[in-house]
């Protein structure tokens, strides 16, 4: 990341040429859904497209927020458990004592509200912690998971969360046009950030501070200020993801998102974002979270055992990786 890297020159607006290459993954898409055709008969059903978009919908929304992350200069590694426990104490908050809550019962709407409050709240100490003391984003974020898997396990305790009202799972469960709620609201969030990220000066300053920071700063830009919002946006998406796994699912146990973020970071770098912050579009990783999606529903469609899931995950990361350095000569370090 940029806390080990020398400075770069703030990238100037891409030109129109280059964003080609926010759709190379495209080839690899239309490849996969003819392999997948080939390979199975079910693959292209029109109840099976469907429920690769609504259970990529999480996903897709956690790679957001990695993304914009990295883009800053910056990653996170404990977004995967901020969607484990943000939805939890929305749940324990609202549900009676006998079903594993506080028993505090509050209103279905402050439940929810707390969700991505929670989210935002973690963003905003990870942000304090590296753009306000200046400490190694890397170890402070795997800290950070930790400390929230700890949390999580210590107040679920083994229960399952599940007593909770309809609301709590209408994003995972219910569906308006043929499609999951959660595919559209992923959706509507890559649009916003896409039209932030390209055409608002906030957007301008994310890739500036990724670039090269000392130069962003140089420049009038707010540096901590713009990296610290990046975060807490990232934590407030990540919790929301949660919400949605958790509608999918119809609970929250202590596991909810464990070992995800190895998925999240291998949709980003396949979809074309900077390790180094920077680069990258919104759209190649959107692209990204989409191929993931396919590839891991025609494995288990193709009975595959999810060990060899995160194993593949892990070869596309490394390929990526290649690819990247070959093409740009320049080091993911």
């Amino acid at each position: 990341m940029n806390e080990i890297t020398r400075p770069r020159a703030v990238p100037a607006h891409r030109p129109a040429l280059s964003r080609i290459s926010d759709l190379a993954l495209l080839p690899a898409l239309i490849l996969l859904l003819i392999v997948g055709a080939v390979s199975n008969e079910h693959f292209l059903e029109r109840d099976n497209l469907t429920n690769i978009l609504a259970a990529s919908s999480a996903l897709g929304l956690l790679v957001l927020a990695e993304a914009m992350i990295l883009i800053s200069g910056k990653m996170d590694l404990s977004l995967e458990s901020i969607a484990g426990l943000a939805p939890a104490l929305g749940f324990m908050v609202v549900i009676p004592v006998a079903s594993a809550g506080f028993g505090t019962e509050l209103p279905t709407w402050l439940g929810l509200a707390i969700i991505p409050l929670v989210g935002a709240c973690i963003g905003a100490v990870n942000g304090i912690l590296i753009w306000g003391l200046r400490l190694n984003g890397f170890i402070v974020t795997l800290a950070m998971n930790i400390v929230l898997r700890g949390l999580l396990v210590g107040m679920v305790s083994g229960k399952t969360l599940f007593d909770a009202p309809e609301a709590f799972f209408a994003l995972g469960s219910e569906t308006w046009l043929g499609l999951a709620k959660s595919v559209w609201l992923t959706a509507l969030c890559f649009a916003v950030a896409g039209f932030v990220l390209r055409y608002h000066r906030l957007g301008r300053a994310v890739y500036a501070i990724g670039g090269n920071a000392p130069a962003a700063r140089a420049a009038g830009i707010r540096v901590e200020r713009v990296g610290w919002n990046v975060l807490v946006i990232g934590g407030a998406l990540s919790a929301i993801a949660g919400l949605v796994i958790a509608g999918r699912v119809g609970a929250v146990n202590a596991n909810q998102g464990s070992g995800l973020i190895f998925t999240v970071f291998a949709a980003a770098v396949i979809g074309g974002i900077s390790l180094r912050g920077g680069k990258g579009s919104l759209l190649g990783a959107l692209l990204g979270a989409l191929l993931l999606g396919m590839l891991e529903n025609l494995l288990v469609l193709e009975q595959v055992s999810s060990f060899w899931i995160q194993a593949i995950y892990g070869g596309i990361i490394l390929v990526a990786l290649i690819v990247a350095r070959l093409t740009s000569g320049e080091a993911q370090e």
